[in-house]
């Protein structure tokens, strides 16, 4: 079970739900895999509704590592995530609006 108010995002991958969490440890290494892009860059790309798929597979990712996952973006090539496209890209945009949430905020809980 996750823990909106943590950060916390749940996304099946594989038919486990995984608990996906951007740590401060996950935003360094998510910063160092988008190269020239900062994370402002990569807010308001979501934000405007640009984003792409590149974008949500490293959100996923730095998400399941600071879920205590130890895999990579090649692991998740051939994966099965419930919910297809459209739940990856959901749940990458709750990991960014939950990991910079002010306490309190209400929208970020959801």
């Amino acid at each position: 079970m996750t823990n909106p108010w943590a950060g916390e995002v749940a996304l099946t991958i594989d038919g486990e739900e995984r608990v996906l969490k951007l740590t401060l440890g996950a935003l360094a290494e998510l910063e160092e895999s988008l190269g020239a892009g900062s994370l402002v860059d990569l807010v308001g790309r979501f934000e405007a509704g640009a984003f792409s798929s590149r974008d949500v597979l490293a959100l996923i990712v730095a998400g399941l590592r600071g879920g205590g996952w130890r895999g990579s973006a090649a692991d998740l090539v051939s994966a099965e995530i419930a919910g297809g496209p459209v739940a990856a890209a959901r749940a990458a945009g709750q990991l960014l609006a939950r990991a910079f949430a002010l306490p309190g905020d209400a929208e970020a809980g959801r």
